[in-house]
């Protein structure tokens, strides 16, 4: 059994010393240290030691995480994949004849239909679509219909340019993004980005009549963050 050796391997990964660990995990330095030499944990420790590192019992027991290559141990203890887009979390597009993306547009209409259909590559392919060749090549981009007054001064009714982002720790305090979640669906909002703190994304408008709300970010299935204004 190598858990040992592992997780004396894993603290100094995070640069941490036994005091710090043992502070972190509630129970004593002398008791890591043991568990770092010869002691087996109790099991709540063990799922404490699991959780923490984000690594599952069974490659902390079985596997020797010190022969693992950078890249494979970086990519087993980033506990935040999906928020950073490394799990799957496929975005359906759509390209014209030469492979070029194109950019969807979505409706007032067509976003109740939205948060049901988003995934579904039938669906984005009958929204309309065009090319705007001054756009990054290596971007997403999407159109949305603003819907209602919240965001003032951009109106009801206006179409805004949307940028995909994969990696959602990155969203920026103050930045407007198209928020697509499964309790409100298709919504554009001023985001404060509270996921390390409290898994939450905290949502303003700038119209001060409606207030601030909170998002879980497990609700949140898209992020597009806004960039222009298409005037008529």
């Amino acid at each position: 059994m190598l858990l040992n050796t592992n997780l004396k391997f894993l603290r100094k990964k995070k640069n941490l010393t036994q005091q710090e660990l043992a502070d972190r995990l509630s129970i004593s330095r002398s008791k890591l240290a043991g568990y770092e030499l010869t002691i087996t944990p109790p099991l709540d420790i063990l799922v404490k030691f699991s959780e923490y590192f984000g690594v599952s019992l069974d490659i902390l027991i079985k596997e020797d995480l010190s022969s693992y290559s950078e890249y494979k141990l970086r990519e087993l203890l980033e506990t935040d994949q999906f928020l950073r887009g490394r799990k799957l979390r496929i975005l359906s597009t759509t390209v014209d004849a030469d492979g070029r993306e194109l950019i969807e547009v979505v409706s007032q209409r067509a976003k109740a239909s939205y948060l049901a259909g988003f995934a579904d590559p039938e669906f984005i392919s009958e929204l309309p679509r065009f090319s705007l060749p001054f756009l990054p090549t290596d971007k997403k981009h999407r159109v949305f219909q603003v819907d209602g007054d919240s965001m003032l001064p951009i109106p009801d009714g206006a179409w805004i340019i949307c940028e995909y982002v994969d990696d959602w720790m990155g969203i920026k305090d103050g930045d407007r993004y198209v928020i697509v979640t499964e309790q409100d669906g298709v919504t554009f909002k001023i985001a404060y980005n509270r996921i390390k703190t409290d898994q939450q994304l905290l949502l303003c408008s700038s119209n001060p009549i409606y207030p601030p709300f909170e998002v879980a970010i497990d609700q949140v299935r898209e992020v597009w963050r806004y960039r222009l204004l298409m005037s008529e």
